[in-house]
């Protein structure tokens, strides 16, 4: 009888698992509507560079048909942006120009940002003489200009085609990327966490693995996707002045380069790549700024 008028403990309520902070960081941009208009302008493009056919018509703007006769046309409802000087059609010329531009941008950033993420993290958590030495070089990049530099290593090739000037542009581009990964592992290498995980007998490898390369990454990855702008931008401009590609590849910054000597007649030349590379740099920074807001603990 006692023992049924004795209070019976009640069941704990199971605690919630623990949710993962990928899910967290998904959810957080998801909410934000400048990040998806961002990103959905950047999908556009890269869908642009990477199947040009869907956004042209076989019969009306095919790259590969030229008709001399029907050169320097004006803009027309059968050639929507005229033709060039070889009477090609300009608008599947511009759209096909996107595939050089866009993957120069791509490959350099994503480059550049392996070889930041490695050697900012071995600098960063290391120290000492290693980062010394690498401090020091990295001073000697930034001592040289970029897009100097970067024609000084162009010069070396009589063809610049895609490959060349991702290594040109790669060369000069990694070291700001190296400092803000050091900058990001040296604020880490002293949590709790890391800690931790070397007294309990974790390796230098498995540490900066594991830990202190994930959690120093956002910074890099911001500053990577405001810069993919930037490289396109700059392969352009190698490009318009004659140090970058060269035919038979297809660029924005050929067309460009080939438009200066008919702008004072044929001024659409001109005008529909610049909008075309303007769009596309504007679309990754903006991107870059909406990632960023949306990592940044300050702005939740």
């Amino acid at each position: 009888m006692t023992e049924l008028l004795e209070p019976r403990a009640l069941p704990e309520a199971a605690a919630p698992a623990p949710a993962r902070p990928g899910r967290h960081r998904l959810r957080a941009l998801g909410r934000r509507p400048r990040l998806l208009v961002c990103g959905a302008l950047v999908l556009l493009v890269l869908l642009l560079a990477a199947f040009p056919s869907l956004f042209t018509r076989v019969d009306a703007h095919n790259p590969a048909l030229c008709e001399l006769r029907d050169a320097l046309a004006l803009p027309s409802a059968v050639h929507w942006f005229g033709t060039d000087a070889l009477g090609c059609d300009y608008y599947a010329q511009v759209v096909h120009g996107a595939r050089a531009s866009v993957t120069i941008g791509l490959v350099v950033t994503g480059a550049t940002f392996l070889i930041s993420m490695v050697i900012g993290a071995l600098v960063g958590y290391l120290g000492g003489w290693v980062d010394a030495v690498v401090s020091r070089l990295c001073d000697v990049m930034f001592g040289l200009p970029f897009i100097l530099g970067a024609i000084v290593v162009l010069q070396l090739f009589d063809g610049r085609s895609v490959a060349t000037v991702c290594l040109a542009l790669t060369l000069f581009y990694w070291p700001s990327g190296v400092r803000y990964m050091r900058s990001a592992v040296m604020g880490v290498r002293s949590r709790e966490y890391v800690q931790a995980a070397r007294v309990l007998g974790g390796s230098n490898l498995f540490v900066v693995r594991s830990h202190v390369i994930p959690n120093s990454l956002t910074p890099l990855i911001v500053l990577k996707t405001i810069g993919l702008g930037g490289v396109i931008a700059a392969e352009a401009s190698l490009t318009f002045i004659g140090a970058g590609l060269t035919p038979p590849s297809v660029s924005w910054g050929l067309q460009l380069a080939a438009a200066k000597l008919e702008i004072s007649t044929h001024p659409h030349l001109l005008v529909f790549p610049s909008i075309f590379l303007s769009v596309t740099v504007l679309a990754f920074v903006l991107f870059g700024e909406a990632v960023r807001d949306a990592l940044d603990p300050k702005t939740r």
